[in-house]
């Protein structure tokens, strides 16, 4: 409570003092913008810092947001000094402002420490503002305005970097970091369409596999669908020949997220640098490819990218193409009993009775327990074949 109190007693002196020095006509504006952007602070990182260095971390912000065009991300990396900035630290400050979404503040720190930098102090208030028709900041809304734009400001102090051209490279990586999170955001629901079109399309056009195998495929992706599966990328390849090999060529427009963007690549890297056994698979009728994608995540969470190929077949069952889905598996997959996800359960289940072993058995029951404690990215790229080859070999 007691720290609680002094947070409130800070912030009322930060706000006397915004109110001293702004404009009448802007002094409501500049109290209330104080008041919401430290409301939500760690109480020790306002009572330990002058009150003038926090009016001042505040108001530089603000001037950050001045003007702002929809769908674009405003950052700053710099040392504020005193006599040019009116206040200072002894840290580098990172300020981002941007329409406030998922992901912002983690994918924020990932780049930071992607950098080497140590993390001392972060504020994000989100802020609901107007603005006019050019993007200028008009001032902050007042509650319940249904015309108000809800915008995250993200201040984070960091270990001090002297050199300007580190402050600028840091500059851009975010603003990269911030469009990556704004196109996986934006185009969120157009990938789980996507994923449902690629759902019935197999329904409607299954290859020549084992029924049961399709509908435990075509599970596991509405699976996906049902919030085990954070969507950053989605792009449609057609499967070709080029030069005596096969090639995905993808295919133009159907990019969406972090693929939106289309590449000066006429062909997909990725799957030209597979070893040439793993390119002949693409023929293969089996209709999935779960891997790990060779790059690591801009967003939400710093691990390699989850892979999700669905293969298209043409009119006569033959491999014609491939639905790409890159993303991350939700916390929740990692902690899910493998018997109650689609196509792992099938494994596991297919393993069981490979080995033979009766179930209230003393190897029955390790097998199984070796089965629900694998890791489960283990458990989603292994065969059945190679999952028990493991498995039995951990028994």
């Amino acid at each position: 409570m007691k720290a609680d109190e002094a947070k409130a007693g800070v912030i009322d002196r930060v706000a006397a003092i915004a109110r001293e020095r702004a404009r009448p006509e802007q002094s409501d504006d500049l109290e209330s913008f104080v008041r919401r952007y430290y409301a939500n602070a760690a109480p020790d990182d306002l009572t330990e810092v002058d009150p003038v260095d926090l009016y001042g971390a505040a108001i530089a912000h603000w001037s950050l947001a001045a003007r702002r065009s929809t769908n674009t991300a405003s950052v700053r990396a710099y040392n504020p000094q005193f006599d040019r900035d009116g206040w200072q630290t002894t840290h580098t400050v990172v300020e981002t402002v941007t329409d406030d979404m998922p992901f912002l503040v983690d994918s924020v720190r990932m780049a930071l420490s992607r950098n080497g930098l140590g993390i001392h102090t972060v504020v994000h208030p989100v802020i609901a503002v107007r603005r006019d028709g050019v993007g200028a900041l008009l001032g902050v809304a007042a509650r319940g305005d249904e015309d108000a734009i809800r915008e995250s400001f993200i201040h984070i102090e960091v270990d001090r970097q002297g050199d300007p051209a580190l402050l600028e490279e840091l500059a851009a990586d975010l603003r990269a970091v911030l469009d990556d999170v704004r196109v996986a955001v934006e185009d969120w629901p157009r990938m789980i369409a996507e994923l449902h079109d690629v759902v019935k399309a197999l329904e409607e056009n299954p290859p020549p596999i084992d029924p049961d195998e399709l509908a435990e495929a075509s599970a596991f992706l509405a699976w996906l669908g049902d919030n085990h599966f954070t969507f950053l990328g989605y792009r449609a390849y057609d499967l070709i020949r080029e030069d005596g090999e096969d090639a995905l060529i993808p295919v133009a427009g159907s990019g969406l997220g972090i693929l939106r963007e289309e590449s000066d690549e006429t062909i997909s890297q990725s799957f030209a640098k597979a070893p040439p056994e793993v390119r002949r698979l693409a023929r293969q009728p089996n209709p999935l490819n779960l891997t790990k994608a060779n790059s690591v995540s801009t967003v939400h969470r710093p691990a390699y990218l989850d892979y999700v190929g669905v293969k298209r077949f043409g009119p006569d069952s033959e491999v014609i193409g491939e639905w790409r889905f890159l993303g991350l598996y939700t916390s929740i997959v990692y902690n899910t009993d493998p018997g109650r996800i689609p196509l792992l359960r099938r494994k596991v289940s297919m393993v069981i009775e490979r080995a033979g072993f009766p179930s209230n058995s003393h190897d029955g029951k390790d097998l199984l327990a070796i089965l629900e404690t694998l890791p489960r990215d283990e458990l989603i790229q292994m065969e059945p074949d190679e999952l028990f080859e493991t498995a039995m070999g951990i028994l």
